[in-house]
């Protein structure tokens, strides 16, 4: 079996997971971190290499106020407990995104986790936090805008691989698989650029309820797909 080297997983379904079970949309979102440190065991045990997960977009924020203060707090212990997660990985762990928008303090944990796991390489793990594709894109071009009126870039050296450099993302290899759970079957702004010739695996089964046995049915989907990356298979 073929195991894709870098997976992203758009992590759907914590709120309505927990009001099935009568819990409050918090409880939801505790038990998918929770799973969350499971499945960067099994991904490394599997064979992938990179693990990019969409755990707050730019648009969550206009969620209640109750729900993103339980986010933030919920973050704020994530980020402590994931330097242990990095440990026992050895998990470089990378957050993309805009963390200008989280309080201070949330912003050094993040910078702490970032240092201190770097030393690590056995699994690369990036948190998207306060991403949108659409806003990366836009900081990229912002960038790139800055460095051709400084002379650093000129028009004509722009390329694909030039993009891809000033984007969140750089330096890591385009996802070769996306899972979404849940049952929704849209990109929700996440990594529209680097998803371009990914393949996509929709599930049903809720973010909490996903195991490594459902993480195996998408890498068996993802073998019998066939990636021509826009050429014609010989016969």
């Amino acid at each position: 079996m073929t195991v894709p080297k870098h997976v992203a997983i758009i992590l759907d379904g914590n709120g309505r997971w927990a009001k099935a079970k009568g819990m409050p949309r918090t409880y939801g979102h505790i038990k998918g971190c929770e799973n969350l440190e499971k499945i960067c065991s099994i991904a490394k045990e599997l064979g992938v290499k990179y693990l990019t997960v969409y755990a707050f977009s730019t648009e969550n924020w206009k969620r209640s106020k109750e729900e993103v203060d339980g986010l933030m707090k919920l973050f704020r212990n994530y980020m402590k407990r994931c330097i242990q997660i990095s440990k026992e990985n050895k998990m470089c762990v990378r957050v993309i995104g805009d963390p200008t928008m989280f309080d201070k303090d949330l912003q050094e944990k993040i910078k702490e986790l970032e240092e201190y796991s770097k030393q690590y390489d056995e699994l690369h793990f990036q948190i998207a936090l306060n991403y949108g594709s659409r806003d990366e894109i836009k900081r990229a071009v912002m960038k790139m805008a800055e460095d051709v009126e400084k002379g650093v870039l000129l028009p004509q050296q722009i390329t694909e691989d030039v993009i891809s450099d000033y984007l969140d993302t750089k330096g890591l290899p385009d996802p070769d698989l996306l899972i979404r759970t849940s049952g929704e079957e849209r990109l929700s702004n996440f990594l529209m650029w680097q998803l371009a010739y990914t393949e996509f695996y929709f599930t049903d089964v809720a973010w909490p309820d996903f195991d490594k046995k459902e993480f195996e049915k998408a890498i068996d989907k993802f073998n019998h797909r066939d990636r021509r990356y826009g050429g014609v298979k010989e016969e």
